[in-house]
């Protein structure tokens, strides 16, 4: 997807000098990162190397003191906005958003393990996905945790997937009042499984690009909207071209 990031990030260069595809860290008064997995560490899908990954992220984008909101992305995520857009969404907020909620179930509360109490009980148990975005103040307080962190190292093992399970269980228990409990990234689950929907070229239209933009409703810093998702995954590499056609038109890069 990088040339529909390389779109999406044209005209920011003032904020983004260096146009590494891995991360663009920010200069000056942009204070924004969107971050992606890197290539030098190996986190293992369904693994507690998955949360190590992110932390790792975490930390690193935090050494810069400009940097006040983080996303995280894959080579997968496309942007559904303009940067403008983006940015100001993220800059305005008054909350993180990492969603989390309560399941019952064997993919729920059926991963929880007694070991972890008391600090962690089955009430206080939360599933989300791992797709955040978070300001400087929650990320300080995610990498500065080791309390929790260690307990689902230990005790959080496949089928127990830590990266659904820590952040929305952390958050939630500790500073709940920070958080939207919604992620900002659009996915189709509607199959089922352990995965989510793939889209190919044949799936993207303009029609579709418009609905995972503006066709849900939720609530932004206390009022309802129709914006939602700001990005949106899993796009496969030969939907690259229909993106990048219809990207000036819906999403005015």
């Amino acid at each position: 997807m990088a040339p529909l990031w390389e779109m999406f990030f044209e005209g920011t260069r003032v904020c983004f000098p260096s146009m590494s595809i891995l991360s663009r860290r920010t200069m000056g008064p942009c204070r924004l990162i969107l971050f992606f997995m890197a290539e030098g560490f190996k986190p293992e899908w369904g693994k507690f190397s998955m949360v190590e990954a992110e932390r790792r992220l975490l930390a690193n984008a935090l050494l810069d003191v400009s940097n006040q909101r983080f996303v995280l992305l894959s080579e997968a995520c496309i942007p559904l906005f303009n940067f403008n857009t983006i940015y100001d969404y993220l800059i305005k907020s008054t909350t993180s958003f990492v969603e989390s909620y309560d399941l019952l179930g064997p993919v729920g509360r059926g991963r929880y393990d007694n070991h972890m109490r008391p600090y962690v009980t089955l009430e206080d148990w939360r599933k989300g996905a791992q797709w955040f975005e978070m300001d400087r103040e929650l990320a300080l307080e995610v990498i500065s945790d080791h309390l929790y962190f260690t307990l689902f190292k230990k005790y959080c093992k496949p089928a127990c997937y830590s990266d659904e399970h820590y952040l929305p269980t952390f958050i939630t228990k500790k500073f709940p009042q920070k958080n939207s409990n919604r992620t900002l990234t659009w996915v189709d689950w509607s199959r089922g499984g352990p995965h989510p929907l793939k889209f190919i070229r044949t799936d993207i239209s303009p029609d579709m690009l418009i609905r995972l933009r503006t066709g849900t409703q939720c609530v932004y810093n206390g009022m309802p909207t129709n914006v939602c998702y700001l990005f949106a995954r899993k796009f496969t590499v030969n939907a690259l071209d229909r993106l990048l056609r219809f990207a000036p038109m819906i999403m005015q890069f």
